[in-house]
């Protein structure tokens, strides 16, 4: 099912074909800071920039790391629709390779990796 934003999406079979073959692109976690503790990845596989912080400061809430246009960026958030939003803002400021994750860290926990935990 296509998000309501319209964005581009990678599955989590696909992201974790990424992590396991090496490969160099970002992570973006926009969830809020409050829900890491209710599910999350490993520390160091994800930066962080809440959508709340994104709304309210702009690009300034980037990390040094995702101010690459061309970076592969693969956001995620809950279910995916958080992601999708932040993923057509991005675009939309210039940056060329930005994906969303189907399903979010819920479709991580319960197809990959159910450690994360589910919330």
């Amino acid at each position: 099912m296509p998000n309501p934003y319209g964005a581009p999406e990678i599955s989590v079979q696909d992201v974790s074909a990424k992590i396991d073959n090496g490969e160099t692109f970002i992570l973006l976690d926009v969830r809020e800071r409050h829900e890491l503790t209710q599910a999350s990845m490993a520390e160091g596989m994800f930066e962080i920039v809440p959508l709340s912080e994104l709304a309210q400061k702009q690009l300034d809430a980037l990390t040094p790391a995702l101010l690459d246009k061309d970076a592969e960026i693969v956001a995620f958030c809950h279910r995916g629709v958080r992601s999708a939003q932040v993923t057509m803002w991005l675009k939309q400021q210039g940056w060329t390779n930005v994906l969303s994750m189907v399903g979010g860290i819920d479709a991580w926990a319960k197809q990959i990796d159910p450690g994360v935990g589910m919330y």
